[in-house]
Formats: C-alpha cells, structure tokens, sequence
C-alpha cells in the first residue's frame, strides 16, 4: 500500500518541557510546529504510522515501544502501542525515537485509538542507496504514513555543539528548501560525508523519507511549519501531502 502522508520533526532533548525547565518556553514554537506536523499526519487517511529515526544500525523494533528520559536527567517514560502482559517489545528506544513517540503520546486518546504503530532506525552513517532502498521497501500493507525524525547541521554558531562552521548553513537551508518543495531528489543529493562533519542527525532519515515518497510515486505537496537554529542546532519540522 502507498504511503500517503509524512511529517519531519527534530528530536532534541530540550523539546521535553521537563527536561527543559524554566528555558521551555525558549521552543514553544518549535514544539507548537511538532504538534501541528503530527497532528496534519494523523488527519490523513493512514492506518498505520512508521517513526523512523537514525540509530547505531538499521533495524525493525518490535511493539510495543517504551523508553525513558532518564539519562537526560528526567525519568519520564514513554509509551506506545498496546502493552499486553508477557509482551517484551522494544526497551530503550534511541533518542530519534524516543521524541517522535513522546511527541505521539500528546495527541488525545480518542485521536490514536485504533492506530498501529511501527518503528525503524536506520543507520546514521547508511549510504544514500542504502537509506532510499529502506524506503522503497518500508510499506505495509495498509495505507501508511512516515513521521521523520532528525535535526541539521549542528554547527550554526560558536556556542553550538559542533562550533561555528561556515557551511551549516547553506547546508540547513538546501534541506529546508527540500522539504518545503517536497523535493525527494534533493534530499537524496545531501552529501554523507559533509553531513557528518556538520553532524547532521536527519541526513540518512530525510533520505529514507525521498525513497518511500519515490516508491510510492506520483506528485507531492511540501508545508515547511519550521526552520530555525535556536541553540546552533538547525531544527525543521514539515509536512508531506498528496496534492
């Protein structure tokens, strides 16, 4: 079955208002535009929604998913899809997937009931083949939606993680350009190498992102909601429709 909506958020740490404290209100707007994305993605006529998120290696986790904010100094846990008795699942999700779940867990019950959940990590340092390939062949076998998760360039100014490098940037703005276009080609076009320099955390989940909208063919929509680098970290969050 196609794919037939995606949303892109970022995932740092900080989104979390209790990890945050009193500095939360600093990315109201960055999490207003996470709500908005996640919640234009669950409007679509998706059955099933897919996170995806970079992670030590590529690999399929099994439901139901639960994490903790623990090691970010908060023991917030989180949840999703069912959790009968004697069902292990997936422990310590990554980062990546920890935030697109605890972002999930804020719409209303009523709104995600009945909703299957699936996870995935890919490889942070994937080729680009390998990430659109995982797209291509991501489908299951009702209509299905993609919720990306990863931030830019982590080298927009002096006090940013990576410091100061002269081509975050430009390299911020051609992935957000991308994405407000719905341009696939594009984002298979970011350049690996470069992107580990500037320690990009979205790279290879954007990209698995262009191999399944590729897959599914015809013409896409783009809704750029947020792009902006509040703590030298590039954070967008976007939409992907049908026309």
């Amino acid at each position: 079955m196609p794919l037939v909506a995606a949303a892109v958020c970022p995932h740092p740490p900080l989104l979390i208002p209790e990890i945050a404290g009193a500095a939360a209100s600093e990315l109201d707007d960055l999490r207003a535009a996470c709500d908005a994305a996640v919640a234009r993605l669950l409007d679509s006529e998706a059955r099933t929604v897919l996170v995806i998120g970079a992670g030590d290696r590529g690999a399929d986790l099994d439901s139901p998913f639960r994490g903790s904010f623990a090691p970010w100094g908060v023991p917030l846990e989180v949840r999703l899809g069912d959790h009968p008795d004697g069902l292990v699942g997936s422990d310590h999700l990554p980062l990546s997937l920890l935030v697109g779940a605890w972002l999930l867990g804020r719409r209303p019950p009523a709104r995600i009931r009945g909703m299957s959940w699936r996870m995935t990590t890919v490889g942070a340092t994937d080729p680009v083949e390998t990430c659109a390939e995982l797209g291509a062949r991501l489908g299951p076998d009702q209509p299905w939606a993609l919720l990306v998760m990863g931030d830019g360039s982590a080298c927009r100014g002096e006090k940013a993680p990576g410091y100061a490098d002269p081509r975050a940037e430009a390299y911020d703005e051609t992935v957000a350009r991308a994405l407000a276009d719905a341009d696939g080609d594009a984002l298979l076009g970011l350049d690996p190498a470069l992107s580990t320099q500037l320690k990009v955390a979205g790279r290879a989940p954007w990209q698995v992102l262009a191999g399944a909208a590729r897959a599914a063919g015809g013409r896409w929509r783009g809704e750029l909601r947020y792009h902006a680098a509040p703590y030298g970290v590039g954070y967008l969050v976007a939409n992907w429709e049908r026309p």
